[in-house]
Parts: C-alpha cells; structure tokens; sequence
C-alpha cells in the first residue's frame, strides 16, 4: 500500500512540473508570436505557471505576471506592472515623461483608434475652440486620459508644439480631468521651444499650487526654455530652486542647460563653463553630454577638441553610442577633413554599430566641404549599396557638393533626380541649387529658380534675396540691387545684418563712398548692430582707396563700439598703407591687440597723428 501511494505522489508531482514546463513553454511561443507583429500590439505579457496554483504548506498563492515590452531597438524587456496600473493612473502617468527622450521609460505611446483620429484631428485642426468641442466629447476616464497624453507624446515627438500646447492647455483649463506632472512637463516644454519662457514660468509656478510635485524634468525643461530666450540669470536661479527643494542637478538636468545654451548663438563659453561646473561638483557626464560638447566643438569649428573629448569619453568607460560617432564625423566634416572623418566612420563599424543615412550624410560632408564632389558621389552610392535608403539631405548634400566645386549642371542632375524620385525641393535644396548657379555668374538660370520657387510655392526668404543681391552685386548690376532692396523693405521678407553687409561690400568696391555711409546709417536707425564683417567692409571702401587716415578712424570707432577685429579686418588696414611707417604703425597696433595692459584705442590717436605729421 505505501509502495502504491509513493507511485501516485510521484506521478502528480511528475505531471505537475510537465504541466508547468509545457505552460511555461507556451509563455514564451506567445511572447515570439506576438513581439514578430510589433505593428499590431507593443505589448506583450507572459504568463509562468498560469492556472496553477502553487502549494506552499497548505496556503495558496497567485503566480504573479511580469509584464514586457519591445523597445525602441525591438528588443522585448521586462516592466513592473505595479509601476504602470491603472491605480497610478495609467501607463504613461505612472512615471510622468521623461526629459530629453521622445518615450516614457523606453515605452512608446501606443495609440488606440479613438487617440489615432484624435491626433489626426489636431494635426490639422488650429481652431481653440473646435479642439475644445472635439475633446469635450472624450469620457472622463483613465481610457481617455492615457489617450491624451499619448496623442501629446506623439506631437512631441513630431515636434508639433502648438498641437501640444492645444491639448494641454484645454486638460489644464477647460477639463474634468486633475493634471499631473507629466501634462505641466509637455506644456513647459512646448512653449520653451516656442521662445515663451514667461508662459513657462507661470505654468511653474502653476504646478506648485496645484500641489504637484516638482520632478527633475520640470527644472530641466524650465532651464532649457530660459537658456533658449537667452536668460542665463534665471537658468541659474532654477538651480537655486533646485537645492531649496534638496533636489541636486542630475546628468539630465545639465543636459538640458548646455542643449538650451546651444540652441542661442553666442552661448558657446557659457555651456563650456557649465559642463566644466558639471565635472567639478561630480555630477558623472553621460553619453548625451558628450554628445552635446562634441557637438559644440565641431559647430565652433573646433574639431580636435571634439577629439579630445572623445578620448575622454572612452577614459571614463562611458560607452559611446551611433550619435556620438556621427558627430564626431561632423565635426571633422566641416573642416572638410576627410580622412579623419573616414578613420572614424570604420571604427564606428569596428565598434559594432551599423552607419545609418546621418552618419552617411555627415562623411558625404566632409568629401563636399574638402571640394571632392566625386569623393561624396561615391559614398552615396556606397549608401545605396549597403542598403541604406537616402533622404532628402543627401541629395542636398550632392546638390551642394557639385555646386561648391563648380559643376552646376552635375547639381541641376541631382535636383532634377530628387524631385524624379518623389522627394518634394525645400527651401534649403532650391538655395543650394541657386547658389551653384550663382558661382558660375548666370543670371538667367538664378532668377528661373528664384521663379521656379514661388510657382511651387515656396515662397523666397531673405538668405534666397540675399544671395540675388551678392549676384547682382558682382555683376555691377546696382539697379536690380536696389530693387530687391526696395521689395524687402515693403514685403514679407526683411533685410538683415548680411543684407546691409553685402551692400555695403559691394558698394565699397566699387567706390560709393557716400551709399556706403548711407547704408551704414541705415543700419543703426534699423537697431542693427554692426559686426565684423559690416565695420571691414567700411574700411575695405577707404582702404581701395588709400584713405589711411580714415581707415583708422573707422578702426578706433569700431573698437569703441567693443567689436573685436579679425584677420581680414587687418589685411584691409595693411592694403591702405602707402609708406613703409604706416605698415609698421598698423602692425604695431596689431600686435597691440594680444596684449592685456596696453590698449588698441589708446594707440591709434598717435598713430593718426604721427601720420598726420608725416603727410604734411
């Protein structure tokens, strides 16, 4: 009798495990089925030991779920499910957005059929109130909020700001709905981008009366949004606010001042300063900060340090990722160093990361900006062999290669190629095309494009007008000059400080001192401060012209006006010279400029004199 009831407790104990082996086994077939038709569902769920109970000394326990997810790699990991239920108010609501990441926590929003026809509504839709009738039609349940809030995380993602700050604004101010942070977060966001840092502000201030809590993302949008409108002071109060509320900057939080600095020209020792700040209070960079600064310094034309810091990066085990080789490539691109760029494009394959049409487009820079269009032709098609599909910017790219190098008609083949392949011409395509035809002096093709542009209905901006000026310009044309200066002052499009940079230029050569004076007249009643190449330009004028005395009255009255002087500035003074003294005196002041203790201003009034002295 015991052998018998030793058999049957083995035998349910056999058929126990087989039954939970096999359920386990089906678990996983579903998890491939599902994850191989990602277009369908982004989630999947599996279930261990689903339907059985598990006897522990006579208690029984539920098998707890793990839930999954595919990323954005494809690749499935696994979520808290507690994290994400409905009791915390939905999947996106649980954690709240996440700075500087178009998903929540690796979570794509996965839009249902009642949030696809709302978001293509308000892509569409820029009426107030007719969003406000549409969505007051949504119930007022965690269905319809989770709805919203992927249907705003997708606008994000497209960047469509005004979208964003419609269904924003209408939960924050029109609906049943109690926002959260996640809702303050994107509308802090969408209007920083926007340039609306007070709205920014009062949002702020808004979710704290609401009684929301703060997250590191709130101080890390509210930085960027005053970093983008140029008010640093502030930047650095929300830092203050920060360490009030004992929340210390994070990795993020710095990302987002240096981003928000870079985005406003000008900034480029000011975000420097910051990541040095980061490093010395011990805050660890990550990948995206490096990024950012390798980003900087090629944008500053600083490519070795854009190296340096990449050798920095590996020294601190940081692990690179495909943008950070991409813009490194840049970096070397746009000093048209080409086998740099190339030496990185292999180790990046070296490192197991596949080139991708930006890392593409950047080593198809570098062939451009070094003047090899041919060198670009062959790593497009390379592209195109390694099965990866061009976009609009390569073919600007080509455009622009050919145009550089003179080959106006090999850059009208590859505009003509895109428009073939269903690739609409933007505005930049058709300015690159223009700017070919302008180098090869053919007034005829250039005003065909500028036509070709409104009939298309892009509609030419300033840098287009500004280049027909430059081409007139070269050509002695001055009637068609002041035409095209009459018609931006009366249309859409407004002059500039290249606009009165290139007049003034062309003037100045050809010897109308009393326009040039004009137009630099102009220019301070328009409230345009004069740059470095306004006030070389004006020198350039005189300097034709051997009018020393006057180009260095110009010169002390550019420094006066605190604009630092550059290499043309001083070979136009050198080339008023007539004497050998008045080539040393210029020198001497030249040379002046490096010195702390001794200044440029002081030293020209003697050096007018002395000439003064010598002419009569």
């Amino acid at each position: 009798m015991s052998n018998l009831f030793c058999w049957v407790l083995f035998m349910v104990s056999s058929m126990k495990a087989f039954w939970e082996l096999l359920l386990k086994e089906i678990g996983f077939l579903i998890v491939r089925l599902v994850a191989g038709n990602a277009l369908n569902c982004l989630f999947t769920e599996r279930y261990l030991g689903f339907g059985v109970a598990k006897f522990t000394g006579g208690t029984v326990k539920s098998c707890k779920k793990e839930g999954f997810v595919i990323d954005e790699r494809g690749k499935i990991t696994r979520f808290n499910r507690k994290k994400l239920s409905r009791r915390r108010c939905g999947s996106l609501r649980g954690r709240g957005w996440k700075y500087g990441s178009g998903f929540v926590d690796g979570i794509f929003p996965v839009l249902s059929p009642i949030a696809q026809k709302v978001l293509s509504f308000i892509q569409k839709e820029t009426d107030t109130e007719k969003v406000a009738d549409v969505l007051g039609t949504l119930p007022s349940t965690h269905a319809s909020w989770d709805d919203l809030i992927n249907v705003a995380v997708q606008l994000r993602l497209n960047k469509k700001w005004d979208s964003i700050i419609l269904v924003c604004e209408w939960i924050l101010r029109r609906s049943s709905f109690q926002p959260d942070v996640i809702c303050f977060n994107l509308l802090i966001d969408a209007y920083g981008q926007k340039f609306h840092y007070k709205e920014a502000e009062s949002l702020y201030v808004q979710l704290l009366e609401s009684r929301c809590v703060p997250t590191e993302d709130t101080y890390a949008l509210l930085i960027k949004a005053y970093c983008m409108a140029g008010l640093i002071e502030k930047a650095e109060a929300v830092l203050i606010e920060m360490q009030n509320h004992h929340v210390s900057p994070s990795a993020s939080v710095y990302n987002a001042y240096i981003e928000g600095l870079m985005k406003r020209k000008g900034n480029t020792e000011e975000a420097i300063d910051v990541f040095q700040r980061m490093k010395r209070e011990r805050c660890k960079p990550t990948t995206e900060t490096y990024n950012l600064m390798i980003n900087l310094y090629g944008k500053a034309s600083k490519s070795y340090m854009s190296w340096k810091l990449f050798c920095e990066m590996r020294s601190q085990q940081c692990k690179p990722n495909i943008c950070t080789y991409t813009a490194l490539v840049n970096a070397f691109a746009r000093e048209g160093l080409c086998e740099k760029a190339e030496e990185i494009f292999e180790q990046l394959q070296e490192d197991g990361f596949e080139p991708d049409v930006y890392v593409y487009n950047a080593l198809m820079e570098a062939y451009s900006r070094a003047g090899y269009p041919y060198g670009a032709a062959e790593i497009f098609s390379l592209m195109q062999h390694m099965g990866c599909e061009p976009d609009r910017a390569s073919y600007n790219i080509m455009v622009d290669a050919y145009g550089r190098a003179g080959h106006h008609l090999d850059a009208e083949a590859v505009f003509e190629e895109m428009k073939r392949l269903g690739i609409a011409p933007t505005m930049k395509s058709h300015m690159l095309l223009l700017s070919a035809y302008s180098r090869a002096r053919d007034v005829t093709k250039s005003e065909a494009i500028v036509k070709e542009m409104s009939e298309n209905g892009v509609e030419p901006d300033t840098y287009v007008l500004n280049s027909m000026l430059n081409l007139y310009g070269r050509l002695g044309q001055f009637t068609k000059m002041e035409s095209i200066l009459s018609e931006m002052e009366n249309g859409s499009c407004t002059a500039d400080i290249s606009t009165y940079n290139i007049l003034i230029n062309v003037y100045g050569k050809a010897g109308f001192l009393e326009r040039v004076e004009e137009l630099f007249n102009e220019l301070k009643e328009r409230n345009f401060r004069p740059d470095v190449v306004t006030w070389t330009s004006r020198i350039g004028a005189y300097s034709k012209k051997k009018l020393y005395v006057k180009c260095l009255e110009i010169f002390e009255e550019m420094i006066d006006s605190g604009c630092a002087p550059d290499g043309g500035t001083a070979k136009v003074l050198l080339s008023a010279c007539s004497s050998e003294d008045q080539v040393e005196q210029v020198t001497t002041v030249l040379r002046t400029m490096h010195k702390e203790d001794v200044t440029v201003s002081s030293l020209v009034p003697k050096l007018m004199s002395k000439s003064l002295t010598v002419s009569s």
